[in-house]
């Protein structure tokens, strides 16, 4: 039964806006270097634009998945029992044991939601698994370009000095190599394993953005009114 509730990340982040970056750095590095695939990817102007077009091509979509959302967030609430606006796994298990009728209305919203959100996940993915697809080559050049022998993850350094990080140089190279990706798959096509799970750290990354920005923006002291006279 816990499919009925699944949380509802995949919906925000199909809707969440591409993540802000500033300007793409030079790094200098010698033998060893540093990089973050998935970061490099989501800086990309193909990534941002992608996204953009998608938000707008579905908007209709989403539009409907916000207020479904609003409905399947009002019929989980009439299982928390102890009102702490958090569904455990033994007020689900009463819930299936008492048969509550209010089960099937979640399963059928859910089944909409995800039929809603198909079409987008799958642009996406059609869009980040083109500029994957160029990843190996922007980083040999910088490998190349810069004379580099290793390449590792963030996670394989205790410590590791900012210029090290080639991350936003592969970007630039991508900008590059990958200006545009089209938003469109072949009615056939499918996406292959590495982008879906590439496609789930992106999706994380886009809607983790969104709520930093979120709680800065609420942090951020209100506007000085103009004196009155």
């Amino acid at each position: 039964m816990t499919r009925f509730f699944k949380t509802a990340l995949t919906v925000l982040a199909v809707t969440a806006a591409p993540l802000a970056f500033g300007s793409v750095a030079t790094a200098q590095v010698s033998g060893i270097a540093t990089a973050d695939p998935m970061l490099a990817i989501a800086k990309t102007k193909a990534f941002s634009a992608a996204y953009s077009q998608i938000g707008t091509q579905y908007k209709s979509s989403f539009d409907q998945i916000d207020a479904r959302n609003k409905t399947l967030n009002g019929l989980r609430a009439q299982l928390d029992t102890d009102n702490n606006k958090q569904l455990t796994q033994e007020e689900l298990d009463a819930a299936v044991r008492a048969k509550n009728p209010v089960l099937n209305s979640i399963e059928t919203e859910e089944n909409a939601i995800q039929t809603l959100q198909t079409p987008a996940i799958k642009a996406q993915m059609f869009a980040v698994e083109n500029i994957f697809n160029e990843y190996s080559n922007a980083q040999q050049q910088v490998v190349t370009n810069k004379k580099i022998g290793v390449i590792l993850s963030r996670d394989a350094f205790l410590y590791a000095p900012p210029q090290a990080d080639v991350t936003n140089d592969i970007t630039a190279v991508l900008d590059t190599r990958v200006p545009t990706v089209a938003i469109t798959p072949p009615a056939d096509w499918q996406p292959q394993r590495n982008t879906v799970a590439l496609h789930q750290q992106l999706q994380q990354l886009l809607v983790a953005s969104a709520r930093n920005q979120a709680a800065q923006q609420q942090q951020q002291p209100p506007a000085a009114q103009p004196a009155s006279r």
